[in-house]
């Protein structure tokens, strides 16, 4: 029997069923990042950006994570770096996904700091996961990660986690300036989630590095090939007719 190959992304029934995993992936990974800052100890480098931005303008924590991913999406195009459909559905849904989780606020706020530590712990694991599932789409990655990737091609001599560093740096300094939750929960995002996606990984047998992932102008032309051929079979059978 043959294996399924999701990541063979040359027909439209193909990718629609990747972008609906794409899409499910990142809705929970939103449910995810909702537990990390639910933890109340302070919320990872790139959710204090969007905190400190929600914060400072008065608007929801998702709108300033979109303007926050329209901007670094801007900058991978700048840098001519590739761009996938999947990394337009991240830059919206994750975002939106945590101010829904906030509306209906399921989950309590700990009264302790190990039951916040474990909450934060189990939000990240929970991003670990349905980041395998959203790169296994194979639709293309984030846009930080894009960002990542793009840095450290100009940054040649300065190894790829300097650079990480860096970035992630960056972010949490000017979200804390502008007001967001800095604190041992932010830490303890910067140096665990890594770990914890490698062992999500690990654990489901999924090997990163093997994907390769579709940018949007391949998956525009599988899409108007389908339409081309769909419209030439139609009009040769009107001519036929």
């Amino acid at each position: 029997m043959k294996k399924l190959n999701l990541s063979d992304n040359k027909t439209v029934s193909r990718i629609l069923l990747n972008f609906v995993i794409a899409t499910a992936a990142l809705f929970f990974n939103g449910f995810g990042i909702y537990l990390t800052m639910k933890a109340g100890i302070g919320a990872a480098p790139w959710d204090v950006l969007s905190l400190g931005l929600s914060k400072t303008l008065g608007i929801l924590y998702g709108t300033a994570s979109i303007s926050v991913s329209i901007t670094i999406l801007i900058i991978d195009i700048l840098m001519k770096e590739p761009i996938g459909l999947a990394m337009i559905i991240d830059a919206i849904v994750v975002g939106k996904s945590v101010d829904f989780f906030n509306y209906i606020n399921p989950v309590p706020v700990p009264e302790t700091i190990p039951g916040s530590i474990g909450l934060l712990l189990l939000g990240l694991v929970i991003i670990g996961y349905t980041q395998l599932f959203y790169m296994r789409a194979a639709l293309g990655c984030g846009p930080r990660d894009t960002l990542l990737v793009g840095l450290k091609k100009r940054l040649t001599r300065i190894p790829i986690g300097a650079v990480s560093i860096g970035l992630l740096s960056t972010a949490t300094l000017i979200g804390y300036l502008l007001g967001g939750p800095v604190g041992l929960g932010t830490l303890l995002c910067a140096f665990l989630q890594g770990p914890i996606m490698q062992l999500s990984f690990r654990s489901l047998s999924f090997d990163a590095t093997g994907v390769s992932h579709q940018r949007f102008s391949e998956t525009f032309a599988v899409f108007a090939s389908a339409f081309k051929n769909k419209h030439g079979f139609s009009a040769g059978r009107r001519k036929h007719a």
